[in-house]
């Protein structure tokens, strides 16, 4: 584990302005991964020990979070993120915390994965965040419950090392576990408060449950899909596209700057693993003046494969759900969507089944990980 960079103290007191603009933060080298913490995933803050102040839903909302100087409740300082009330010691005699006392929340993964790297964020926690913070891992099968989770035969995997943070910083730690995990633990020491978690890293689906569907969208998120590039990112990430769900509103799908030469925009995907495809979906949802013109689709079977088209240069309408089935099964690893000449689509799907060649190699992946 590293702290790649790390912030420590306090911040200074708010005063006034644009609250961010003395936040702390940095370029980390895994935020281009996947948030395995993802609400849309499906991922939740089941439980904490504390939180008088702040809720700890709060942690894995997908917005940054905000800070009204204004606004106080019954109980203080309404802030958005998760604080905890101040620790005390045993008594007048001993009235400091423990080295050993601490706070902690429970958080599920949306999608089972390998941890790449975790952002814990105490933005406009300036003189009430942790002095430091440690995160541990845990992989349980099912649904396991707060109990089952702290049961003392679970075995829990530190991530992160009890590491001093800074206040109003995006507190950033490289993770190099090559494990698969569900559950997190995060501990902030003694107490405090956190603005945010990300859990950045990749998709570790299980065999046996994409097996039972048979047919599954092989470029979800969740099922272990992934974008390995894309020409444009300006508006909105091409991740978007192979999240869950359909679009809700504009900037929840993919948009390019608008062009001013020749050219064309795309984006290349990685499959859950080697699959045959028999139907597409391109989705423009709330995608209207500024939707994809044309998209075409092409499949490459290995890294070195020749790309194969399955679906020719195909008007796009705008704010629609477009439908292909294919005339045979293509079998491939990689795809990529070219559109033209620029805008955006919502989502892409594409459904087919694993190869039993691929179905083999997930299924050894999924046991070199521990699962």
């Amino acid at each position: 584990m590293t702290a790649t960079p790390r912030f420590t103290g306090d911040a200074s007191p708010y005063a006034g302005g644009d609250p961010y603009a003395d936040h702390r933060t940095a370029d980390f080298p895994f935020t281009h991964l996947v948030d395995l913490a993802d609400r849309r995933l499906g991922a939740g803050v089941i439980a904490a020990n504390d939180e008088f102040f702040a809720e700890r839903e709060n942690l894995l909302k997908p917005e940054r979070a905000e800070f009204d100087p204004e606004h106080f409740g019954h109980k203080g300082k309404v802030m958005d993120g998760w604080e905890t009330r101040r620790r005390r010691g045993t008594g007048a005699a001993e009235p400091h915390p423990t080295d050993e006392d601490h706070d902690w929340a429970l958080v599920r993964l949306g999608a089972p994965g390998v941890v790449r790297g975790l952002i814990v964020d105490t933005a406009h926690f300036r003189g009430n965040y942790p002095q430091s913070v440690s995160v541990e891992a845990t992989s349980l099968p099912g649904s396991p419950s707060p109990g089952d989770l702290l049961a003392p035969d679970v075995k829990w995997t530190t991530l992160v090392p009890r590491t001093a943070v800074g206040g109003h910083a995006a507190n950033g730690f490289a993770v190099d576990a090559e494990q698969r995990f569900t559950h997190l633990r995060i501990n902030q020491h003694p107490d405090g408060g956190i603005a945010r978690l990300r859990v950045h890293g990749e998709v570790a689906p299980d065999p046996a449950w994409l097996t039972a569907l048979g047919t599954f969208d092989l470029v979800a998120l969740e099922n272990g899909g992934q974008v390995e590039d894309a020409s444009d990112r300006f508006y909105s990430p091409a991740t978007n596209t192979i999240a869950p769900g359909r679009s809700r509103k504009m900037d929840d799908g993919w948009e390019t700057r608008r062009r001013r030469d020749t050219g064309n925009d795309w984006i290349r995907y990685r499959l859950v693993e080697q699959s045959e495809i028999r139907a597409v979906e391109i989705d423009t949802a709330y995608l209207k003046g500024n939707a994809a013109g044309w998209a075409e689709i092409s499949v490459r079977d290995g890294e070195d494969g020749e790309p194969t088209p399955i679906l020719p240069r195909t008007r796009l309408q705008p704010d629609t759900n477009h439908r292909f089935v294919l005339p045979e099964p293509v079998r491939g690893t990689h795809v990529r969507i070219d559109i033209f000449p620029d805008g955006g689509i919502s989502r892409l799907r594409l459904f087919g089944s694993l190869t039993e060649e691929g179905a083999a190699r997930l299924a050894a992946r999924h046991e070199a990980l521990g699962a």
